[in-house]
C-alpha cells in the first residue's frame, strides 16, 4: 500500500527561452536583403494543478525537481523558434503552498485550480525585430531569458466531509473501519495512527461521504506539541466533526474531560472550528461499566451523546445516519464553484541593492536583467538599446536616487557597466579589456 505524504518540497523551474537569431537574407540580384533572424521560441511554464485522482504528496519525497521544456533557437529567413511546451503537475485537492518564509502563494481547494509555479523564460528577439531607419543593418539580437527557479513548500489540507476527532487509542481507526472499506492499522497502543485515513461511506446507490480519520491529539497539540500542527490541519476543510469520546474504564480521562481537552485543542487552533456542525459520540459502550456511560460532565444520560461500539455495531447504523443528514444539509448550503480558479504570481518589477563598499549597485529584477540580455553590447547600437530599455523601466532614476555616482559599478544579472551619469552606462567587457 502506498504511503501517505502530507508535506512535501517542490523545486519548480521553467523552460529557458530560446535565443534571437543574428542573420542576413542573401540572395541573388539582392545585394542588400537586410536583416532576417527569427524570434527564439519562449520556455514552457511549470503548472500546479489540484486533481481529485491524486491522493497525496508522495510522488514529490523522493523526487522534488519539476523542469518545463525549453524553447528553441530562431533561425535565418525568419523562422521563430518553437515554444517549450508547459509541464502540469498535478496535487491533490486541498493542496497549499508556501514559500520559505511561510506565506501562502496559493490555496488549490477543487479539481481545476491552478498555480504558476514557474514561469518559462521569453525568448530572444531575432536581428529582424531592431531594423529602424537609424538601425539599416543590426549585428546583434536578443539572448534568451532563463525560466523562473524557486523552492516552494506544500502542505496537503484533507478534503473530507467528516472528520473523526479523539484523544489517542479512543477508536477512530476501528470505526472508520467499521463504517467504510478503510483498513487502517489497529493496535492497543497509542498514535497507531500517524497519518490520516480516508475512507468512503456509502449511504445509498447514489449517495455517500468521505470520512477521515486524524491522528489522535494531545494537550497542547495547537502550541505545536508533538505532531500537533500537522494533525489539526487536516480538520480544517471538514464539513462535520466527530468528537471521539472513550466510555471505557480503561480510559485515562473522563469523557468529560477528554471533550474539554478536544474543545480546548480546537479553540486554540482555530475558534471558528466550534462553530462546524458537530457529533458527540461515546465510543466503546461495550466495556463501559454500569456507569461508565454517563454523560461527560457527570450527568447520567443525555440525548446529545450517541453511544456505539465499532465491535459490537451498537449504535453504528445511527450513527451512519445521523453524519449522512448532516453532509448533505452543508452541502447543500455551500455555493456551487462555477468555474476553477488560476492564480499567477504578481510581477516584481526591479529593485536596486547598494553594495556594502558604498560604490557598487545591483539592480534585481526580470525585466532589468531582459532589457541588458542582448548578444554583443559593445556595438553601439546594441548599447544604446539597452540604454533606452533601462531609462524606460526607471533605473537610471532609481540608481540615481540610491547615491550612484560617475564610475560606480553596477551590475544587472551577469553583466558589470560603470555608471556615467542618469542616463549612461560604460559596459566592461572582460574577455578583451575594451570598454564602450
Amino acid at each position: 500500500m502506498s504511503e501517505f505524504v502530507d508535506e512535501a518540497a517542490l523545486c519548480a523551474r521553467g523552460g529557458d527561452g530560446g535565443a534571437g537569431c543574428v542573420s542576413f537574407r542573401r540572395e541573388a540580384h539582392v545585394p542588400l536583403g537586410g536583416p532576417d533572424g527569427g524570434d527564439g521560441g519562449k520556455g514552457g511554464d511549470v503548472w500546479l494543478v489540484a486533481d481529485r485522482n491524486v491522493a497525496s504528496l508522495l510522488a514529490f519525497r523522493d523526487h522534488p525537481h519539476r523542469s518545463a521544456a525549453s524553447g528553441t533557437h530562431g533561425q535565418g529567413k525568419r523562422r521563430h523558434g518553437s515554444r517549450g511546451d508547459d509541464l502540469i503537475v498535478k496535487v491533490p485537492e486541498g493542496t497549499v503552498v508556501k514559500d520559505r518564509d511561510g506565506v501562502v502563494l496559493a490555496d488549490l481547494v477543487t479539481a481545476g485550480d491552478r498555480w504558476l509555479a514557474a514561469a518559462g523564460g521569453h525568448g530572444g528577439k531575432g536581428n529582424a525585430r531592431f531594423l529602424s531607419n537609424r538601425r539599416r543593418a543590426p549585428a546583434f539580437a536578443e539572448q534568451g531569458e532563463e525560466g523562473v527557479e524557486r523552492w516552494v513548500w506544500m502542505e496537503l489540507k484533507l478534503m473530507a466531509d467528516v472528520a473523526l476527532v479523539g484523544l489517542p487509542n479512543v477508536g477512530k481507526s476501528t470505526l472508520i473501519s467499521r463504517i467504510s472499506a478503510a483498513r487502517p492499522k489497529i493496535a492497543d497502543y497509542p498514535f497507531t495512527t500517524l497519518v490520516p485515513n480516508l475512507g468512503v461511506v456509502r449511504v445509498a446507490d447514489d449517495e455517500d461521504f468521505v470520512v477521515a480519520d486524524i491522528p489522535g491529539l494531545i494537550e497542547g497539540a495547537a502550541q505545536g506539541r508533538g505532531l500537533g500542527h500537522r494533525f489539526l490541519r487536516h480538520i480544517e476543510r471538514a464539513r462535520v466533526l466527530v468528537l471521539l469520546l472513550d466510555l471505557s474504564p480503561l480510559a485515562e480521562l473522563s469523557p468529560a474531560d477528554q471533550e474539554r481537552v478536544l474543545l480546548g485543542e480546537l479553540a486554540d487552533y482555530r475558534p471558528e472550528l466550534l462553530e462546524r456542525p458537530m457529533v458527540r459520540v461515546g465510543a466503546r459502550v461495550d466495556l463501559a461499566e454500569s456507569g461508565g456511560d454517563a454523560k461527560p460532565g457527570g450527568e447520567p444520560g443525555g440525548d446529545d451523546l450517541l453511544r456505539i461500539s465499532a465491535v459490537t455495531g451498537q449504535g453504528i447504523s445511527s450513527l451512519v445516519g445521523r453524519l449522512a443528514t448532516m453532509v448533505a444539509q452543508t452541502r447543500a448550503e455551500e455555493p456551487e464553484p462555477d468555474s476553477y480558479v488560476v492564480h499567477r504570481p504578481v510581477a516584481e518589477g526591479f529593485r536596486v541593492i547598494r553594495g556594502d563598499d558604498g560604490a557598487s549597485f545591483e539592480v534585481v529584477g526580470r525585466e532589468a536583467i531582459r532589457a541588458v540580455a542582448l548578444s554583443d553590447l559593445t556595438q553601439p547600437a546594441a548599447l544604446d538599446v539597452a540604454q533606452e530599455r533601462l531609462r524606460r523601466l526607471g533605473v537610471d532614476r532609481a540608481l540615481a536616487r540610491a547615491g550612484a555616482r560617475d564610475g560606480d559599478v553596477v551590475r544587472i544579472g551577469r553583466l558589470e557597466f560603470s555608471y556615467e551619469g542618469e542616463d549612461q552606462f560604460r559596459v566592461d567587457d572582460e574577455a578583451t579589456g575594451r570598454s564602450r
